[in-house]
């Protein structure tokens, strides 16, 4: 089976660092990097600490509008396709990467095969949102991560060729949990602080949302850890509100993989508003506050590990300060063998 597996952002990185361990034992992979996640905190470090294979295209594309960056996408991607024919294209999440790999492999003889497929968040500003609803359209495989996201499939009349092998996720966490105990992260942080990460567009185009986050984590009763992203960073500073960051939270630069996850795990609290994030979250035992009003692992929210707050300071500090004792832990996502689970389904599958 001939693969062409297309990654492009930090969480495809560790989901595809899976996959790919089980895929190469015996069948061929070529792996694309379109380069969405060109950083290299946020790109190539992932790839050595994760012993992703070196890509076999990186199309560079970098930052830019949403369709000019997924047409340069595509127009190396269609390329890519119909010189290597593979009998696969694999695409994992709902970045633009991902939209761009679907709509070349829809419109060509190879089949399409979707990680992380079913997710919703039922809210149509993030373009996320857009990109998964569209790739499970096109996809002719899919992989939903829990019963969840299958159901969400059949109510919009996707019930064919539709799995649930659990979550990849959890499957590269474990693995790197095991390799890092005990090894130190070599980050100074306190004994007790809450984590937290903001980067969508949602919360970092928007100054007062920003600013109201920022202002919460002044307020909250422990020290907050901030690894900054390049694009938060950047608008600190044109919106002025660099200096008030750095004294609400220890502001660092962007962590590795195997750092971060530490960083969850000793975390009294994670504060969020990534969907990848609020899983690890979950599968470390840390509470989660996600900044945002919707999201896509509903699933956490109904298990009492996971809250819902938006933006708004207040909300945000309650929410934090409540995150204590959560209760039982469902098992949601598997139990670390989906890759493997994966790569048998792509084999029965593929024509």
């Amino acid at each position: 089976m001939n693969v062409l597996s297309v990654v492009g952002a930090r969480p495809q990185f560790v989901k595809a660092a899976a996959v790919s361990q089980q895929l190469r034992g015996a069948h061929d992979e070529l792996l694309v990097h379109t380069g969405q996640h060109y950083d290299p905190e946020l790109s190539e470090v992932f790839f050595e600490e994760l012993a992703l294979p070196k890509p076999a295209f990186h199309l560079g594309v970098g930052s830019g509008p949403h369709a000019t960056q997924t047409a340069e996408m595509m127009i190396e991607l269609e390329q890519i396709v119909d010189e290597e024919s593979p009998d696969v294209v694999l695409v994992y999440g709902d970045t633009n990467s991902t939209l761009a790999a679907a709509l070349v492999a829809a419109k060509s003889s190879t089949q399409l095969a979707h990680v992380e497929a079913g997710l919703r968040s039922y809210d149509w500003s993030m373009p996320e949102e857009v990109n998964r609803r569209l790739t499970d359209h096109c996809s002719d495989i899919l992989f939903a991560p829990g019963q969840h996201a299958k159901e969400t499939l059949a109510q919009e009349g996707i019930s064919e060729n539709v799995f649930v092998p659990g979550d990849v996720m959890y499957d590269t966490l474990l693995q790197i949990r095991d390799r890092l105990y005990g090894i130190e992260t070599g980050l100074d942080v306190p004994d007790e602080y809450v984590l937290a990460t903001v980067h969508r567009a949602k919360n970092t185009d928007d100054r007062d949302r920003l600013e109201s986050i920022i202002d919460a984590f002044g307020q909250l009763h422990v020290p907050v850890v901030f690894p900054a992203h390049p694009r938060t960073v950047t608008a600190l500073q044109e919106y002025g509100l660099w200096d008030r960051a750095t004294e609400s939270a220890r502001v660092i630069d962007p962590v590795t993989y195997g750092q971060f996850i530490t960083l969850v795990e000793d975390a009294v609290c994670v504060a969020t508003d990534s969907g990848g994030v609020q899983k690890e979250a979950f599968y470390l035992d840390t509470p989660c506050v996600t900044l945002r009003e919707t999201t896509e692992w509903i699933e956490t929210v109904d298990a009492g590990w996971n809250t819902l707050v938006g933006a708004g300071t207040s909300e945000i500090v309650d929410a934090v300060r409540a995150a204590v004792d959560p209760p039982a832990k469902p098992d949601l996502y598997g139990n670390g063998n989906a890759a493997a689970r994966i790569v048998d389904q792509l084999e029965r599958s593929v024509r």
